[in-house]
């Protein structure tokens, strides 16, 4: 088996393979470039979508040039694939924003250097935008039937959930089925990598390649990956674990791979991490919260750095001195005089609303320099800045230094 798809495999990275012999036998005769689609949906990405950059960068790892599809077309029509309902359409401002936010990301993930393995950034809106609609419905629409869009799950599960479907995000399947077209005519992409909620999708594309070349194509899926608990990878109770650190702090990011299920942290070393898997079976039976110290740092530091891996892992540990207020800890600047209790937390991001705040604090969860706040009325004042910060925490694991300015 080739390199690229053993180790592809043996990450648990593999779901299904159009063809997975003649792929195997393609990229031991030589290096291709394969692509894979993000929808500009959000400013970020969130961890959700982590194991579509792994998959970028072992390709980079073992020769291959990877393409980023950024959806700027796509994204305005929708993907019904796993949703129960029509998504909110964003405007042509939005999406560009969050286009060029998501390439930034993406960046801090891949070689960016090396000319021979650099991504390739593609945007679907430049073609599908001046596509003419008789046209595309002759030329593209008559390899379509409806009998077998119907069978999708993407379209097939809302169906049965009697919940609408748009004849809009009907056509999505047709677009992304023209983007492989139009990647392996233009950029001779031969492969293309998705979630196996994908899959339908990504049949369409390579069905569609058949119709007009007779170079083969394949399209490889990874697994929709759930947590050991059964809750959806990308979400916490406090909500998304986002990529960009204006939403996410690298404290917290930090702390969401810290405080991963025991049941989850092998596997997610070699989803998430570029460590070997021989050195992982060599440390698989070590203290788990070890293991779980290095998943935090290695998955840390491949999207913030070494630095901000360092000053989250000591923050983390000051947490636990109960006579520390935590100088490493993600910091809010606050300008406000006697501030109250709840707005303060609402303010510092830890919670979204008042009435959350309310609850935790009933619930003795809510600390000031390690002191239970009781009082909903109780009010910042400045006898509480020691050294002109106090650190304000929700529970055993959230914090962060509240500095007056």
């Amino acid at each position: 088996m080739n390199k690229f798809l053993k180790e592809f495999k043996d990450r648990g990275y593999f779901y299904q393979c159009t063809d997975e012999a003649q792929l195997s036998h393609l990229l031991d005769e030589k290096k291709i470039k394969a692509y894979i689609g993000f929808d500009c949906t959000a400013e970020s990405l969130h961890v959700g979508s982590l194991l579509q950059i792994m998959c970028l960068r072992l390709l980079q790892r073992h020769g291959h040039q990877p393409i980023v599809l950024l959806g700027g077309g796509t994204t305005r029509i929708g993907d019904p694939s796993g949703k129960d309902k029509t998504r909110k359409i964003l405007t042509d401002k939005e999406i560009k924003k969050n286009s060029q936010n998501i390439e930034k990301i993406l960046k801090k993930f891949l070689n960016t250097k090396n000319q021979k393995i650099k991504p390739i950034f593609v945007n679907n809106y430049s073609w599908l935008k001046n596509l003419n609609y008789i046209s595309f419905l002759r030329d593209v629409g008559k390899h379509f039937t409806i009998n077998k869009m119907l069978t999708f799950d993407s379209v097939k599960k809302r169906l049965d959930r009697e919940q609408s479907l748009s004849y809009m995000e009907f056509n999505y399947m047709i677009l992304q089925a023209y983007d492989f077209l139009e990647l392996n005519k233009k950029k001779d992409c031969v492969l293309q990598i998705g979630g196996s909620d994908q899959w339908g999708n990504i049949i369409n594309g390579v069905d569609l390649i058949k119709r007009y070349s007779t170079k083969q194509v394949f399209g490889l899926t990874t697994p929709l990956i759930t947590l050991a608990s059964g809750a959806k990878m990308g979400k916490t109770e406090t909500g998304a674990i986002w990529l960009d650190k204006k939403n996410l702090s690298p404290y917290d990011y930090w702390q969401f791979w810290r405080n991963t299920d025991d049941r989850d942290v092998i596997r997610f070393l070699k989803f998430f991490t570029d460590i070997e898997n021989i050195e992982i079976e060599k440390v698989k039976n070590e203290n788990i919260n070890d293991l779980k110290i290095l998943l935090a740092n290695k998955a840390t530091i491949l999207l913030h750095g070494e630095k901000e891996s360092k000053q989250a892992s000591l923050a983390a540990k000051e947490t636990f001195s109960n006579n520390s207020s935590g100088s490493n800890l993600p910091s809010i600047k606050l300008n406000k005089k006697n501030i109250n209790i709840l707005d303060l937390v609402v303010y510092s991001g830890m919670e979204n609303s008042k009435s959350e705040a309310r609850r935790l604090l009933k619930g003795n969860a809510i600390k000031i320099d390690n002191e239970i706040i009781q009082d909903e009325k109780f009010m910042i004042e400045n006898k509480l800045f020691q050294n002109n910060y106090f650190k304000l925490s929700i529970g055993k694991k959230r914090h962060v230094k509240i500095i007056l300015v």
